[in-house]
């Protein structure tokens, strides 16, 4: 028989999804054990993009948390340039300044207490690992590989290399080639784009003005994007279609051969680690066996266009954590569990058509000059096909150089001045602003939706700003949505927005109004089963009640009921009066039979707020 562990959840991974489902859970009081095969936080950068949204989720946590990550991204004013380039000493093809509309800026930071941060993955994971540490409730077991799972009656026995053990429930977060996915048998499907290489270095010579955070580089020897990081660090990813290939097979002698053709003379480095992986836009057949559930890249996997991957992963963890309370502390039914997928699916589907998008729209720069990624995708699919898979490795290496070299030949272009050369670069330079959605989605950041039988469709139609723009969000109540952020008065225990306002507990809907006396007295006495309804007045809590009630549809009356990850699952315009019965009803029919019949019935939380 497999030792037990007294934690009720299993994590296998301390990567970003599965540290923050490890504290999430923390904050809800429920232990876990973590098992993650590194002995040291990962130090290679992966992901660098942080949403608002993931500092708003890591603030529920504590918000020394969010502080603590917000605090290692620069300054949005030195995160601001996009540019494409031919050379470091050439004059740029043109650049994206995303500080260039002040009234956005202003706009954007009205919509959360946080911004969008540039932290490197490699910064950011010590953090979540000394939080992991210091967590009475988190067993973090480093150095741990775990081989497979297999549910046996209402446990699941995870097999490791140091023995097995079991646990009630088992949350594969354990990246893209996941081993209890594929142990599961779970098959991923979706597209291989390109396969990929990079270089972590430092350079303190380069950029010596302006320091772009992205810079799109194209060369007849190589073609890349540089990306900006902490105290003069960088990292340089480029494209390879075979394993074979210097920069995938000899990466040290590769890069320290290649930098400095591309970073231009004079400009010095040190080279701290390199890296190669597969991009694919991948998504897994199911998300859940049993009593084993996926999370982040073990469940989905995005091309790096858009930043989608580790802000995913979060919400994912988001998501789940409150699920897997509800069922092991509030006698939650299991198949509450089954809106995990139902719910983060069709986001996760969002992002991943957004992010290939992306990805193939920077041809609309690239294609004047002949490095295309569709191109690119073609050739990756050539080279995993027969009868190119026959040819021994060496010549597969060597005709993946050729075919390579060839389709950077055109970018030569660029360091001409003939007419031709003139007529590329301007139509490029006129391309660069349609990429503008690559590098702001705020509107697919904060307007991300759930569906499903815990959210109620009201009348209105979902506002298009929040549902289907990617690049802008307009604040809006809206079924499955986040609550908008709003700002509060001053708070003797420092909460600064509405979200933080919201009741944790799954049984409890914190219903947000401008009429809380009235609504608390239409709703008293009628019983919502095991379900507690929380009022909060925005008037009395409110920097700007009157904006407040309007933004949030509540100046004639009406009422917003947000559950307790954030998210509306119903809302009214119309008084207490007219709609408390509405409001009953739902939470009758949708919430009170996922916690059951036998448990205490509950109408309004009387306790005050602190």
């Amino acid at each position: 028989m497999s030792p037990e562990t007294r934690a009720p959840v299993v994590i296998s991974g301390a990567g970003s999804t599965g540290a923050t489902l490890a504290l999430l859970l923390a904050s809800r009081g429920i232990a876990s054990l973590v098992l993650d095969r590194r002995r040291e936080p990962l130090t290679h950068p992966a992901a660098h993009v942080i949403n608002a949204r993931s500092l708003e989720i890591w603030r529920e946590i504590h918000p020394d948390l969010a502080g603590q990550i917000a605090a290692l991204s620069p300054p949005i004013s030195e995160i601001n340039l996009i540019r494409w380039i031919s050379s470091t000493t050439a004059t740029p093809l043109g650049e994206i300044d995303l500080l260039s509309d002040p009234q956005q800026l202003d706009h954007v930071r009205s919509l959360s207490d946080f911004l969008i941060s540039h932290v490197g993955q490699h910064l950011l994971m010590p953090v979540l690992w000394q939080w992991l540490d210091d967590e009475p409730l988190i067993e973090f077991r480093r150095g741990v590989s775990v081989r497979d799972v297999s549910q046996v009656g209402d446990r699941v026995v995870v097999s490791t290399d140091g023995g097995q053990l079991s646990a009630p429930f088992v949350v594969g977060a354990d990246g893209a080639n996941s081993p209890i996915r594929e142990g599961l048998g779970i098959s991923l499907r979706g597209p291989v784009l390109a396969r990929m290489a990079s270089a972590f270095f430092r350079s303190p010579d380069l950029h010596p003005g302006e320091r772009p955070l992205l810079t799109w580089i194209y060369r007849p020897e190589f073609a890349g994007v540089l990306i900006a990081h902490a105290d003069r660090h960088y990292v340089l990813m480029g494209t390879y279609l075979h394993p074979g290939q210097p920069i995938a097979a000899s990466p040290d002698q590769f890069w320290r051969e290649k930098l400095p053709a591309v970073l231009g003379e004079g400009n010095t480095y040190d080279l701290v680690s390199t890296g190669a992986w597969t991009m694919t836009s991948q998504i897994a057949s199911t998300f859940r066996r049993g009593r084993v559930i996926l999370v982040g890249d073990s469940a989905h996997r995005f091309p790096h266009t858009g930043g989608y991957g580790l802000n995913s992963g979060v919400q994912d963890a988001h998501n789940l954590a409150w699920k897997l309370d509800a069922v092991l502390t509030h006698g939650a039914d299991e198949t509450l569990l089954d809106t995990y997928e139902s719910e983060r699916r069709p986001v996760i589907e969002r992002f991943a058509e957004h992010s290939v998008s992306n990805h193939f729209q920077l041809d609309a720069v690239t294609r004047h000059f002949g490095a295309t990624n569709r191109a690119l995708y073609r050739v990756t699919r050539l080279m995993g096909r027969a009868p190119l898979t026959w040819l021994p490795a060496g010549m597969a290496a060597r005709v993946s150089e050729h075919l390579v070299r060839g389709g950077l030949a055109r970018t030569a272009v660029l360091s001409k001045e003939s007419p031709r050369a003139l007529r590329a670069r301007a139509r490029a330079t006129a391309a660069i602003p349609l990429q503008l959605p690559h590098f702001v989605s705020t509107g697919l950041e904060f307007g991300y939706c759930y569906d499903g039988p815990l959210v109620a469709v009201d009348d209105r139609e979902r506002q298009s700003s929040a549902a289907d723009d990617v690049v802008d969000y307009a604040p809006c109540v809206v079924p499955g949505g986040r609550l908008p952020h709003v700002s509060l008065v001053g708070t003797a225990d420092g909460r600064r927005s509405i979200l933080e306002l919201v009741n944790r507990s799954p049984r409890t809907m914190t219903l947000i109004t401008a009429e809380a006396r009235a609504w608390q007295d239409h709703l008293d006495g009628d019983s919502t089963g095991p379900v507690v309804i929380d009022v909060v007045d925005v008037i009395q809590w409110c920097v700007e009640p009157e904006r407040a009630a309007i933004l949030l549809g509540l100046d004639r009356g009406g009422a917003v009921a947000v559950r307790c990850d954030g998210h509306i699952i119903w809302s009214t315009e119309t008084s207490a009066a007219s709609s408390a019965g509405s409001l009953v009803s739902f939470l009758k029919a949708r919430w009170a039979p996922v916690f059951g019949a036998s448990m205490a019935s509950s109408h309004l939380e009387k306790e005050p707020r602190p």
